[in-house]
């Protein structure tokens, strides 16, 4: 059993017949009352964020998980699937499991979280940021820097974001797998 003070951003517990991953979290102290956490909390089994509050010093069901590296191989009509890097085991994910799971090429190493005791895989997570070649967007134009203004692109795998005006097709950029944001062009080596 933990209490309220464990929780952290990655924190998993159980709820109910459900396991639940900490999306954010804040400890609150009123100046009237008593201490809570306000979190928002993931589902790993459906997908479903909601946000929760527990009263400070709450004992919370606590699950064991451990990150496995995986390889993404290929997408199809069942899922993901992904192999150990270790045991070159093979497991097939559903889409609603991985986030932004349109930023994923193949061959990419992602971690799986697994159920410690049940030794099920429960969701997969991207690294921090992704190197992809953008294959269509809108020619920029020379000078067209001095504003934050962005255009829509589409990248190798499929997936659109917004980049600023002088990115062009062809380019390897740097985006952020959380928030889906253009991080910087990155050199081509």
């Amino acid at each position: 059993m933990a209490n309220t003070s464990d929780i952290r951003n990655g924190f998993c517990m159980q709820i109910g017949n459900d396991v639940w991953q900490v999306v954010e979290f804040q400890h609150v102290k009123p100046g009237k009352g008593a201490a809570f956490v306000r979190t928002k909390i993931k589902s790993l089994t459906s997908g479903k964020v909601i946000d929760k509050t527990i009263p400070a010093g709450h004992k919370i069901d606590a699950v064991r998980v451990e990150r496995r590296k995986f390889q993404f191989l290929y997408k199809d009509d069942m899922g993901f699937n992904m192999m150990n890097n270790e045991t070159y085991e093979q497991v097939t994910l559903d889409e609603k499991f991985i986030d932004n799971s349109d930023l994923m090429k193949e061959g990419q190493n992602v971690e799986v979280l697994y159920h410690a005791e049940k030794d099920l895989p429960l969701v997969a997570e991207l690294p921090s940021s992704v190197n992809l070649a953008v294959t269509y967007t809108e020619p920029g134009v020379k000078g067209d820097t001095a504003t934050n203004a962005t255009k829509p692109a589409t990248v190798e795998t499929g997936a659109q974001v917004n980049v600023p005006l002088f990115i062009n097709e062809g380019e390897l950029i740097r985006i952020d797998t959380k928030t889906r944001a253009y991080m910087e062009r990155v050199k081509n080596k």
